[in-house]
């Protein structure tokens, strides 16, 4: 439709006209992923805390549109530089680990809040990093494993029970994250005492005595979208059919895909 105008043009206008089509067309699908033709690349970062590995992968494996990567720590944290992160679309941390140099943490930083790079964070992860404040800005909530104070304010280690049968209340339903979600039922280990940041928006809830009142939730980090869900410690929950269309729906979203 645009061949009589181009027609009428002289060359050097012709040749600004394409450009500026065509950068407005490679800005569209920047903003909005509809044209990406390779599944949602995810790198899982595993490393510090035992679980099941084939439960837990099979949990990837049986997720449409999604290839996965493993990376074990310590070596994981190397893979924030830019060159390493044009590999993935979406980082998972299902990690437990507290080393981290200052060059890692500014690679980490600047890939999240300036590429806008997708996080989501699973269960133990959240006991990561425990003397880098900013982590806990970048997950929104930290579980604390001793005593630590922080920002002036003195935290008290979180509880932990295994094997607990609890009902998970979707608190937000008109999010991506929960969409097909209702309240469901889940056998798994429950955390309690965890800081949560009173910003996020949260997503799921929990009335249970073990158990924190607020085990999900979703925020911005800079340009990056970060979703932590608290259950995910065993089979129990990688089996869960519930657990798995939430942690999928979680994928899609930070990655800025759909599904």
């Amino acid at each position: 439709m645009f061949y009589p105008l181009l027609s009428r043009l002289d060359p050097v206008k012709t040749i600004c006209f394409v450009l500026f089509l065509l950068t407005g067309s490679l800005l569209g699908c920047i903003r909005t992923g509809a044209t990406e033709d390779h599944p949602l690349r995810v790198l899982i970062i595993t490393g510090g805390h035992h679980f099941e590995r084939t439960a837990f992968f099979a949990m990837f494996e049986a997720m449409a549109g999604i290839e996965w990567t493993e990376a074990v720590q310590p070596r994981a944290n190397d893979l924030y530089t830019p060159q390493e992160a044009a590999k993935y679309d979406v980082i998972v941390f299902y990690d437990f680990v507290q080393e981290i140099t200052e060059g890692q943490k500014k690679n980490l930083v600047r890939l999240l809040r300036e590429d806008g790079k997708g996080l989501v964070g699973l269960h133990h992860c959240i006991g990561d990093y425990q003397s880098w404040p900013e982590f806990r800005r970048i997950l929104g909530g930290r579980y604390y494993l001793s005593k630590r104070r922080e920002k002036g304010t003195e935290y008290q280690p979180g509880e932990f029970l295994h094997d607990q049968r609890f009902r998970v209340k979707i608190t937000l339903q008109t999010h991506p994250v929960t969409d097909g979600l209702e309240d469901f039922e889940i056998e798994d280990e429950t955390y309690k005492g965890f800081y949560v940041n009173p910003d996020v928006t949260k997503l799921l809830g929990v009335s249970h005595p073990t158990s924190g009142p607020v085990v999900g939730w979703e925020h911005e980090y800079g340009k990056a979208r970060v979703v932590y869900i608290q259950p995910g410690h065993g089979p129990s929950a990688y089996a869960n059919t519930s657990y798995r269309r939430l942690i999928e729906n979680a994928l899609y979203w930070v990655g800025r895909r759909k599904r």
